[in-house]
């Protein structure tokens, strides 16, 4: 790590006093919101709303029309084609800001999807938002805007400060902003009044040098979006197996008899899925949907990048059996086909693998005895399906020599979500699924790098071993007390406890929950800062001061002291590999998100060892360090840039496993009821396909159907016939918390859809005001945005 320290205004570009306006943004006003309690999140509808089912192969023709649309629409006709040429190809360029999906091991050259080409032209528009913009508009003003008119205004182009006394944000230089970032935390009384969260989209460098900022400063306040959707599977495999992540790759995929695939809508949230789905059929692996929605996915697909398929419209299976169980009834139905695995081990030696339990595991006699006294009347009311449903299921788990159990948030945003995890290990660990090709647990990430941020140190309960060596290396005392996750924040910063809140991407405001109670906790901060590309609800819930710190998207090239630098990501399985921007920067006023950190902590740290600017000249130098703390990371620089980069060994993958006990574990949790009460429903929240996260693209949802609408609610038909409602009926949608207070939205449409009696679903965030800030998991800490207790009634 040798070197000279540089100067400390080397972080700022050149100009910095006095950044120019390099603005291409249109002029007028946008669509502004809709009324109602939650803010409106989409474009306003430019026709009727209408549902008809949607019955064609998903991705396809389908696909390609969108994304001609979206380029014409972002106006992006020669940078998103190029776009399509980098993006997921190894070593030369840039890592799509979408999905965590691993990225095709031989050497696919379109290895893309619609939801990451929307993903992609969205953050290239050439739209901007500068100076003027912010002169034309106050807060007030835009708060009127919808989520989708602020974000669609454009880029942000240069750093901009909250006036009180006009309502409006001003510029400001990156030093000022830095001095006034460093000046509110060091006069804080203690380090935890401030709190640091990061999405998933902040690259492995960058969050290395994030989580050291906040433990230098003294505080493991470092909640992030992992908190509010797998923080349930980390934990569930980490008492299981040692391990917080799933443990199979894409070869896996490909040499697997089954694949169980729970609570996933692979077409919207991972659709690069659709070719390992449509390649597993085609060589006769059973495939198994479990989801209370059967969802595009889970029927047929033509994948784009086969032209032949496109040519010839001629689709491909995804599933040879999907499972409706009632929303929360994922765990009934795993002890079910447990159970009947066990049955059927009494007269089949081969259904159970007894070897592999007798060396590798513990805890088996007293989970098969659970499993022998939980009655099946009580698993078929729990998951709502009949025995005859689960024993399909069943036959096709022992019927497969090597099966993958697949997930996403479907099953762990529930209050049991940490049970249900360990559940699917169970089951796994029956027959011997674990540390062999095509077999083991594979929670499916929904966020580009969230599993890297997490690797790399952002985690408000930090083992001591890597805090140890943090301190050892880094020559920092870091503290040892946990710090808050994300509702632990969002309360911390409403009754005042946390004074300035720092988030690193996302939009916070949007995606917490509660919506009002998190606002008034933004409000209540002493100062905020957000550091994003677009303009979105978080700048305008701010607290008594606050700033907009642009930073650089993924697709951009990052120019640095010692030319332009590439930062690396970590997918959903395991896989680190090194990304690289290819357009020039939305404006020359913007800085990398390693840049902003460390010019925030040396302005918070004027003392600090920690060479910040020396790390930013090179982020090999940042790399060197991180090879030196985390496990796995060893000779980081030079096995990044090997080809499709390195894969983080699992221990549980060689049956090593870092319990307790030193074997896995099974678990032993009883079966919750998740039966709604009479005249009650389950709802739960989700995602449109035209959406990423809380970005909106448009009003329409093409693989359910839907145009035009957000403000909806999927209802069973005859829940439906007994509240006397029929298609596009107004209704008002109440929720009751469990400290029984209630939440209420007004006049959202009905839509009749197949799923399950007593379940529902809605889109988030408009959703998340149904979701109480006390309604999380005791498990996980997780907010229970999939399994609401709601009643529905006519709109009067």
């Amino acid at each position: 790590m040798g070197g000279s320290e540089p100067g400390r205004d080397s972080l700022a570009p050149r100009g910095d006093s006095e950044p120019g306006r390099d603005s291409l943004a249109p002029r007028g006003d946008s669509e502004p919101a809709r009324s109602g309690l939650e803010p409106s999140a989409g474009p306003a509808p430019d026709g009727e709303p209408s549902f008809h089912p949607y019955h064609h192969p998903s991705a396809g023709w389908g696909a390609a029309k969108t994304v001609g649309q979206v380029f014409v629409r972002e106006r992006t006709f020669v940078n998103g084609p190029r776009a399509i040429m980098r993006m997921n190809h190894e070593n030369v360029g840039f890592d799509c800001p979408g999905c965590a999906w691993p990225d095709d091991t031989k050497g696919l050259h379109l290895d893309i999807c619609e939801n990451g080409i929307k993903h992609v032209t969205w953050e290239m528009t050439p739209k901007r938002v500068d100076r003027s913009f912010f002169a034309e508009h106050s807060v007030t003003e835009l708060s009127d805007w919808s989520d989708f008119a602020l974000e669609d205004r454009g880029r942000l182009t240069e750093p901009m400060v909250y006036d009180p006394a006009t309502d409006h944000y001003v510029p400001i230089s990156w030093q000022r902003a830095f001095d006034l970032i460093g000046r509110t935390l060091r006069a804080l009384d203690s380090p935890d009044q401030a709190s640091f969260y990061t999405s998933g989209r902040l690259g492995n460098e960058a969050t290395f040098l994030y989580q050291l900022m906040a433990r230098e400063l003294g505080t493991n306040n470092l909640p992030d979006c992992s908190n509010m959707c797998h923080e349930a599977s980390g934990r569930a495999l980490t008492a299981s197996l040692g391990t917080g992540k799933g443990t199979v790759d894409l070869k896996d995929w490909e040499a697997t008899d089954a694949l169980f695939i729970m609570g996933v809508n692979a077409a919207s949230n991972a659709p690069r899925m659709l070719t390992a789905l449509a390649e597993a059929h085609r060589r006769g692996a059973q495939i198994v949907h479990i989801n209370p929605l059967v969802e595009a996915a889970a029927t047929r697909t033509i994948v784009p990048h086969e032209f032949a398929a496109m040519a010839t419209f001629r689709s491909t299976r995804t599933s040879t059996l999907n499972l409706q169980p009632r929303i929360g009834g994922d765990m009934a139905l795993i002890r079910g086909i447990a159970k009947a695995v066990l049955e059927q081990a009494k007269t089949d030696a081969k259904a159970l693998d007894q070897e592999f339990v007798d060396r590798h595991t513990t805890g088996f006699d007293a989970y098969r005895s659970l499993c022998e006294e939980t009655p099946w009347e009580l698993i078929e009311h729990q998951s709502g399906l009949a025995r005859d449903d689960i024993l399909k299921a069943a036959r096709v788990y022992r019927d497969a020599d090597r099966s993958i159990i697949s997930w996403c948030l479907g099953i762990s945003q529930h209050e049991h979500g940490v049970d249900t995890v360990r559940e699917i290990v169970n089951l796994l660990l029956l027959r011997g699924n674990l540390g062999r090709e095509g077999a083991g647990p594979c929670p499916v990430r929904g966020h580009s790098n969230v599993q890297g941020n997490r690797t790399c140190g952002v985690d408000h309960r930090p083992a001591e071993a890597f805090l140890d060596r943090l301190a050892e290396v880094c020559g920092i005392d870091p503290p040892r007390e946990h710090g808050l996750d994300t509702v632990g924040a969002v309360q911390a910063m409403h009754r005042g406890d946390v004074k300035v809140f720092v988030g690193m991407g996302g939009n916070f405001a949007l995606a917490a929950p509660d919506t009002p109670y998190t606002h008034a906790a933004l409000r209540n901060c002493d100062l905020t800062v957000q550091v994003s590309t677009k303009l979105n609800r978080s700048h305008l819930v701010h607290g008594k001061q606050a700033l907009i710190l642009p930073c650089l998207g993924r697709t951009e090239k990052d120019h640095q002291r010692e030319g332009v630098q590439s930062t690396s990501v970590e997918d959903s399985m395991s896989m680190v590999h090194l990304s690289v921007g290819m357009k020039r920067p939305a404006s020359k006023h913007l800085l990398s998100e390693p840049a902003i950190i460390a010019g925030m902590a040396r302005a918070a740290l004027p003392d600090s060892p920690t060479p910040w600017e020396w790390y930013i000249e090179d982020y090999d130098r940042i790399r060197d360090t991180m090879a030196q703390v985390l496990d796995g990371f060893e000779d980081f620089n030079r096995r990044v840039r090997l080809p499709l980069g390195f894969r983080i060994k699992q221990p549980a993958r060689e049956l090593v496993f870092r319990t307790p006990s030193g074997h896995a574990e099974f678990s032993t949790a009883p079966l919750p009821d998740i039966v709604p009460a009479p005249g009650t429903l389950s709802l739960g929240t989700m995602r449109s396909h035209d959406q990423w996260n809380t970005t909106i693209y448009s009003d329409n949802d093409r693989y359910r159907g839907v145009k035009n609408l957000r403000t909806l609610v999927f209802m069973n038909k005859d829940d439906m016939r007994e509240r006397g409602l029929t298609e596009f009926d107004p209704v008002d949608i109440t929720s009751t918390a469990k400290d029984g207070s209630q939440r209420h939205l007004h006049g959202y449409l009905a839509i009749p859809y197949d799923i399950p009696r007593g379940c529902a679903a809605g889109y988030m965030p408009e959703m998340n005001v149904l979701v109480a800030i006390g309604d999380y998991s005791k498990q996980s800490n997780q907010p229970i945005m999939k399994h609401l207790k709601v009643t529905i009634t006519p709109t009067p």
